[in-house]
């Protein structure tokens, strides 16, 4: 889909998107848009941060039409072939304040207080004091450099080192950059602290307008299990030799990294929303000031989606649909096999995976592998390119009982679907089972983020007192998956006709579109009637 970007000098609303909207469907991009459609009084920008221009070895596409709204558009990567094109570096030896920006900078990230030292928040530093030639170039730079690394990890290979350092804080300066250049805002606002999260506060920091977090995940923690269990930072070296303080010194550089973003959002943030309790508990143990966080839901079209309501066919077919991306935190490999286990109770079940298949290639063949293996098969759609694209009434009639459908309208979906279901072993608050419950299906998921609260009701007791919408089990249990799509597939125990009420009650009752939007269209009406004294001096005493 080629698009020109829109481009003006000026918005209300300024959105930062971290490889989401408008490349990536569903989640984040999917509430971004929501926002700006649903705002229409509002003028929107959006800053999309990616890594590089490619995803899964393909060049990244716009995936989503423009509001009229969006009056400005612009795209960055941080980690792209720009290097190939640099002049050859030349040999300065610095000057004493640069050198000094810089310990401080390294020192900044380094230390484990909650205090957020000034020299973060000063666009000039990045950009006057000290650039980043400066910092890999000087030799001033380059002796404090190597006598931290002689000090922490001389173990550690220096070249490892020193790239880690590098790539840690390249980004840095690439985002300083960008803020220089941003059209006038009224309000910044970021879905995620990280790099998304820092762009925002330092424009806010710059140019003394309100900055608003709303954390659809918890930034700093899911990074900390991305750390923690990747093995592209492991240093390897024989056990018996490490010391403990070395083995995940370069993992370290990187959560305290995240952790520092984190607080420098949390500090400079007006308010610090998240979508439902647990995450604004994680919140504020990540140290975000507890006085600004709140809770707004997300929200979905109810009346729309509960036209779709009409389409369903009586009897209705064992239908199970997982409605997200085929990526490994979604975990579709455990619905496969549940989908296994539960066929043999019930021998028609079919298992519709619903979600792009573009984002991590290998992993979708593994999962066609499985169900190949299972003796499921696996037809399916929108992969390889387009080349062999099937209708869903096309896929409805294959006689698989895993099919992938590739991304689709979820209003052609949920009509035929008896049941929804998230095998995830991460979420934040999945709009998936708001809309399922709107369309009248209920889910099973596993026990992430906030998916026993909307299964079970968790905004307050009369929330709880409506019902079950589904049930909820453990992550990575194919069996105790299957046991339950047993129990509501057998309509006639009545399990299945209470759920669908108690889903349709909650969403209306406490989910509704027209409530989400309410609440940003009032604190955005707030934000744009005081001035920055007094914005200032309310998030100050509060």
């Amino acid at each position: 889909m080629n698009q020109q970007f829109p481009t003006s000098n000026s918005v209300d609303i300024m959105l930062f998107s971290e490889g989401t909207y408008p490349y990536v469907k569903g989640g984040v991009s999917s509430w971004i848009l929501q926002l700006m459609k649903g705002l229409p009084e509002f003028s929107f920008g959006v800053c999309f941060i990616g890594a590089t221009p490619y995803l899964d070895g393909e060049l990244m596409q716009i995936s989503y039409e423009f509001p009229e709204n969006l009056k400005h558009l612009e795209v960055h990567y941080l980690f792209d072939d720009n290097d190939k094109k640099r002049p050859k570096a030349k040999r300065k030896k610095g000057n004493k304040e640069g050198f000094e920006a810089i310990e401080k900078l390294y020192k900044a990230f380094q230390n484990n207080s909650g205090e957020i030292p000034e020299v973060l928040k000063n666009l000039d530093f990045y950009t006057k004091e000290v650039t980043f030639d400066d910092f890999l170039h000087s030799e001033l730079a380059w002796e404090f450099l190597t006598k931290i690394y002689s000090k922490n990890c001389p173990d550690v290979p220096f070249v490892d080192y020193f790239w880690t350092l590098r790539n840690i804080h390249k980004p840095i300066w690439t985002l300083a950059n960008i803020v220089k250049n941003l059209p006038t805002t009224k309000i910044y606002h970021a879905p995620s602290t990280g790099y998304a999260g820092f762009i925002g506060s330092l424009a806010s920091y710059t140019n003394n307008r309100p900055f608003f977090l709303t954390e659809h995940g918890i930034y700093t923690r899911e990074r900390k299990i991305d750390m923690l269990s990747a093995d592209w930072i492991e240093f390897k070296k024989p056990a018996l030799l490490q010391q403990p303080q070395e083995y995940n010194y370069i993992k370290k550089m990187w959560i305290t990294f995240f952790d520092k973003i984190g607080l420098f959002c949390y500090h400079r943030s007006n308010h610090i929303l998240s979508l439902f309790s647990g995450a604004r508990a994680i919140q504020i143990n990540f140290g975000a000031p507890e006085q600004r966080t709140k809770v707004i839901p997300n929200g979905v079209d109810v009346d729309g989606l509960m036209k779709t309501m009409s389409k369903r066919k009586d009897p209705q077919k064992p239908i199970i649909t997982l409605i997200g991306r085929v990526v490994p935190i979604k975990d579709i490999k455990t619905f496969i096999r549940a989908i296994k286990i539960a066929s043999q109770t019930i021998p028609d079940i079919q298992g519709w995976i619903v979600g792009a298949v573009d984002e991590d290639r290998e992993y979708v063949q593994e999962c066609q592998q499985m169900a190949f293996a299972l003796d499921l098969k696996g037809a399916i759609q929108n992969f390889d390119g387009n080349k062999s694209k099937l209708t869903i009434e096309e896929l409805e009639k294959n006689e698989d009982k895993i099919k992938f459908f590739g991304h689709s309208n979820i209003k052609e979906i949920l009509p035929k679907s008896a049941l929804q279901t998230l095998s995830s072993i991460s979420e934040g608050m999945p709009l998936v089972i708001l809309e399922g419950f709107a369309a009248g299906v209920p889910c099973v998921a596993t026990d992430v983020g906030s998916c026993r609260d909307l299964i079970e009701g968790g905004i307050n007791s009369q929330d709880k007192a409506i019902g079950l919408a589904g049930a909820i089990t453990g992550i990575a249990n194919p069996d105790a998956l299957a046991k339950e799509y047993v129990r509501f597939l057998n309509f006639e125990n009545g399990v299945w006709a209470k759920a669908q009420a108690a889903g349709l009650k909650r969403v209306q009752k406490y989910y509704r579109q027209e409530m989400f939007l309410q609440e940003y269209r009032e604190l955005y009406n707030e934000a744009l009637s005081m001035t920055w004294d007094q914005l200032n001096e309310k998030r100050e005493t509060l």
